[in-house]
């Protein structure tokens, strides 16, 4: 399953990335937005948007781009670790040694 992680802290990033492997999810983790980042998206299987530290300006763009592609959106507001897992399994991603 592939993530695309929007807003959350600069310093939690590699944080997000090991939650994400160890779910069986290959992650990519925008905090900031920079140019090209429509086209660096790509077509995940989930979005996921922090909306507590995430600009209003990148949650239009990332959801635009969502919609076009048909991709699943999760909304959370608190961008946490225990949130970001909360998250993987309620969307169903497989934790790693849970077969």
């Amino acid at each position: 399953m592939s993530v695309v992680i929007i807003g959350g802290n600069e310093c939690m990033v590699c944080q997000y990335e090991e939650i994400c492997r160890k779910h069986g999810c290959k992650a990519k983790v925008f905090v900031k937005e920079k140019s090209g980042f429509k086209k660096k998206l790509g077509i995940p299987d989930l979005l996921i948007l922090f909306t507590n530290t995430v600009s209003h300006k990148m949650v239009k763009s990332a959801v635009s781009e969502a919609k076009r592609n048909n991709i699943k959106i999760a909304r959370v507001h608190s961008s946490s670790a225990s949130a970001l897992t909360s998250v993987l399994t309620e969307y169903g991603a497989v934790k790693e040694g849970a077969c």
